[in-house]
């Protein structure tokens, strides 16, 4: 049960860093004349979304293989 909360945790960080990573490579400020001063915090909201989204799916699909050993018993 610690292991797997633990491998959680460390999955949603990987996918957040991903994530922003991604974002930070798009260079959205380019798309402005004058960049808002609130566009980094942007760029971690949309970050933090993105992993967490990215990650539960991952996390999801992981589990559902898991659960595939039950059809051959």
């Amino acid at each position: 049960m610690g292991i797997k909360a633990l491998i959680e945790i460390i999955v949603q960080f990987a996918f957040v860093w991903l994530s922003f990573a991604a974002i930070q490579g798009m260079h959205f400020e380019r798309f402005f004349n004058r960049p808002p001063r609130t566009l980094p915090l942007l760029i971690v909201l949309l970050a933090t979304g993105l992993g967490y989204l990215c990650a539960t799916f991952f996390l999801s699909i992981l589990s559902a293989i898991g659960n595939l050993t039950y059809l051959i018993r």
